[in-house]
């Protein structure tokens, strides 16, 4: 369907683009996940976030930028609106430990790992 629409109009650049908001990094240091999301734009008191299990909720709303009386847009790319992201992880994380910080807009959380979950060496006797 898309390839008809380029067709039609002529240009990739008249279709919506596909995007996901937010972007979203997730790295595992082995005693936790590690989650970066970039959210230009959003505030941290529009957030929140819930961990339960393996699996974490990022929900947030981007305020839209409105043009001044009398403009008309040229080009409008930038989402805005309400959003909710949720993810499972390998492994349970210990919900009463997630740490999250904000700054530049970019939310950072540390989900450890349940002890449960957690590799731990074993001695032989």
């Amino acid at each position: 369907m898309r390839r008809d629409l380029e067709r039609v109009f002529g240009s990739r650049s008249l279709l919506p683009a596909q995007t996901v908001f937010p972007a979203i990094n997730i790295y595992d240091d082995g005693e936790a996940f590690v989650a970066r999301a970039e959210l230009p734009g959003v505030t941290p008191e529009s957030l929140d976030i819930t961990a339960t299990g393996s699996t974490f909720t990022i929900k947030g709303e981007r305020k839209a930028f409105e043009a001044p009386e009398g403009a008309s847009w040229h080009r409008r790319e930038c989402d805005c609106g309400k959003f909710s992201r949720s993810f499972r992880l390998p492994d349970p994380i210990d919900s009463g430990k997630v740490k999250a910080s904000f700054k530049n807009g970019v939310l950072e959380l540390l989900l450890p790992r349940a002890q449960t979950a957690q590799a731990r060496k074993v001695s032989i006797q």
